[in-house]
């Protein structure tokens, strides 16, 4: 991309945190990278392109496609031996981008084991890690990719290194970058594991503030009239921002990092309970290179405050549906006590022949110009590009208010929602809190399917044990070494062999076949009527689902949610890969009115045959959540048992949670397990593990394993 056609980070708009986090890490890449959190169209892509603009310029190793430096190559590079200070080139840095469907050989490269085989040569071709090198690398959706390769993203971030081995061939190359990821949470979470990775998370938000949103679109229609003329406009800016980053580098290494600062550091992360030394050894990288940053050689206590900000709200998850967040008060107590208690480190020292710069001095946040074509203000800093750090972010652009966040759902008291228990049937009554959750069992579906890949049920996966072996359509991937020699080995003769190597060709090359786990679709179907209204049976049944949803978290699995009460049926979360958003759903959800028991499972099945047009290899597990009452129009019952007829005549694997109670009991539930060819259980048996003891049951009914 060309400078010209980028928009320039300096015209960024507000985004304070999002834009000092990039610059951070390219000052210091040690920092380890960036994790932007957000609503979309909040300019995450917009900054992180940007970027590259400027980053200094990257001296290369003539004709090396490892982007070796002459005057320190890498000894083990596939290009090499490289000679010391031999001819060498200069070009801009790079911003790659790691598409979400991307394969693992193009993230890591590829070797072609058919040459490795025949001729003893390991031929490999780079992937993204390589062009990555002494770069950026981007991955929007990051929360999107596949597991395993998201693993082997952050090894090579950690390592600074990728290794590529197949089949005992081996090739390493260097790979240290600049890691930024980017994601959408209404999108699904990252495992808490990984969010670990990432050396600092932001929070972005568009600006509630009209004249802001009015100078975004402003710029932006400015840029996209007249691309070129725009980043003219802003040359001057980016320049000076430029130079100020590169000073920043050449200042990093002169930045002392005192005892008193590492005690709060260490006082910080102690209270905050951080799991681990990662989320101190990143502060300390942060408050150091925030320290540069503003042109000190000391680190300041308002450094290892902000690189505490930025540094550790990911890292204080303990479940999937805990919100990333840091409570400031109790920072500025934890920092308040560290001084008190250890010695202060001498006052701050700025390099030779140059004022010191205070943290939080400037208001460098970009105005309004007014003029329409996205000039920038005289002496406004450029958005960062001259005076201070960025603000701290606005309370605009912070994390969902506390209503939304779906730790609520197991810390409200049962007073909170509504006293007196509904008359079954009556008017829509306030959500009930969920009951405790619980460990449950492993589900799956049965057969072996073709998913994606998960942590559930049984599937031909590109990871797991080896199965057997084929012939490779397409490209081959994974080696069947044995399978290989032995198809080779009855034309050694006839190819004229003489020596000790194998005569191999390419139609002997046997593809090898792995079984692993995959993830599900969990669809829930839950009774929302009246009679489902009494507090402590639909607090019981929350509890239930939300034990689920945290396997199917744990699992990476789709989940989705469909309610029906009064007259209808709705589907409270398509299928989503968000099981935070499933919770917090669950939560709010209201009781009251009649049962449309037929509604809900024929919207199940709509819910379910959209699904399988999207994706056919995703594997249903449907859980009705009911006491089997049907009522409303004409014939309820006998329609309910047609609508879950069509369920199991696709061989959908179910189960049906009885919510009935009380000394007499009709069985409705149980009549609706037997339709659906699956299985019921009682109110009484969801604590513990039994639910999901019955839902993996389920999976060895006769019929499902004729339809797997």
């Amino acid at each position: 991309m060309s400078t010209s056609s980028r928009y320039p980070f300096t015209a960024i708009v507000g985004q304070d945190d999002l834009r000092l986090a990039l610059l951070l890490n390219a000052v210091s890449p040690a920092v380890g990278g960036v994790l932007v959190r957000g609503e979309k169209g909040t300019a995450k892509s917009t900054a992180v392109r940007a970027l590259a603009a400027l980053l200094p310029p990257v001296r290369t190793v003539e004709g090396c496609r490892f982007s070796c430096d002459p005057a320190a190559p890498d000894p083990g590079c596939p290009d090499g031996p490289h000679p010391a200070d031999g001819p060498g080139g200069e070009r801009a840095a790079r911003m790659v981008e790691l598409p979400v469907g991307a394969s693992e050989d193009r993230l890591v490269g590829a070797l072609d084991i058919e040459r490795a085989l025949a001729e003893g040569v390991k031929a490999f071709e780079p992937g993204l890690l390589a062009d990555a090198h002494r770069g950026i690398l981007y991955v929007d959706e990051v929360n999107l990719l596949h597991d395993h390769l998201i693993d082997l993203l952050l090894d090579a971030a950690a390592m600074g290194a990728s290794y590529v081995e197949r089949e005992g061939v081996s090739v390493r190359h260097a790979a240290r970058f600049l890691l930024v990821g980017t994601m959408n949470p209404e999108e699904g979470e990252l495992r808490p594991q990984l969010l670990d990775r990432f050396g600092l998370t932001v929070e972005v938000a568009a600006s509630r503030e009209p004249d802001q949103r009015v100078e975004v679109v402003r710029r932006r229609l400015a840029f996209e009239d007249d691309p070129a003329a725009f980043a003219g406009r802003w040359s001057g800016e980016e320049a000076e921002l430029r130079a100020r980053v590169a000073a920043a580098r050449a200042l990093l290494p002169r930045v002392r990092l005192g005892d008193g600062a590492l005690r709060r550091i260490a006082a910080v992360c102690a209270a905050f309970e951080v799991d681990g030394m990662r989320g101190d050894l990143v502060m300390a990288r942060t408050a150091t290179a925030l320290a540069a940053w503003a042109g000190r050689t000391e680190v300041a206590v308002e450094d290892v405050r902000r690189a505490a900000l930025l540094a550790l709200p990911h890292r204080r998850r303990r479940n999937p549906f805990d919100a990333p967040g840091l409570d400031e008060e109790k920072l500025d107590e934890v920092l308040r006590d560290a001084a008190a208690d250890g010695p202060e480190d001498e006052p701050p020292t700025p390099p030779e022949g140059q004022a010191p710069e205070e943290p939080d001095g400037g208001d460098d946040g970009p105005g309004p110009d007014g003029d329409g074509g996205g000039q920038p203000d005289p002496g406004d800093g450029a958005g960062d590009g001259s005076g201070g750090l960025p603000p701290q972010r606005t309370e605009d652009s912070g994390a969902p208010a506390p209503e939304d966040a779906p730790e609520a759902l197991t810390g409200a008291e049962p007073g909170e929602s509504g006293g007196g228990t509904p008359r079954p049937g009556s008017a829509e009554q306030q959500a009930v809190a969920a009951g405790e959750p619980f460990r449950t069992k492993v589900l799956s579906v049965p057969g072996l399917g073709a998913g994606a890949a998960g942590r559930r049920s049984r599937a031909r996966t590109e990871h797991g044990r080896t199965t057997g072996a084929t012939r490779p359509q397409g490209a081959l991937t994974k080696l069947h070494l044995t399978a290989t020699v032995r198809a080779a080995a009855p034309h050694q003769r006839a190819r004229g062999r003489s020596g000790r190597g194998l005569v191999v060709r390419r139609d002997d090359l046997r593809q090898a076949t792995r079984e692993g786990r995959e993830g599900n679709l969990v669809l829930f179907v839950v009774d929302a009527s009246g009679s489902m209204a009494a507090r402590k049976r639909m607090g019981a049944v929350k509890g239930a689902v939300l034990s689920l949803l945290l396997d199917a978290y744990q699992r990476r699995d789709k989940v989705g949610l469909v309610t029906f009460r009064g007259r209808d049926a709705e589907v409270a979360l398509p299928p989503t890969s968000s099981v935070d958003a499933a919770a917090a759903r669950l939560q709010a959800l209201p009781t009251g009115g009649r049962t449309p028991l037929a509604a809900g499972l024929l919207k199940a099945h709509d819910v379910l045959r959209v699904e399988r047009l999207r994706d056919a290899t995703r594997r249903p597990l449907l859980v009705v959540v009911t006491d089997g009452r049907a009522t409303g129009g004409p014939e309820p019952v006998a329609l309910a048992a047609r609508a879950a007829r069509l369920h199991a005549a696709e061989a959908t694997a179910s189960v049906v949670v009885d919510c009935e109670t009380g000394p007499v009991r009709l069985g409705l539930a149980g009549e609706l397990a037997r339709e659906l060819r699956g299985t019921a259980v009682t109110l009484d048996e969801l604590r513990a593990e039994a639910l999901t003891g019955l839902v993996k049951d389920v999976t060895d009914h006769p019929r499902a394993r004729r339809a797997a």
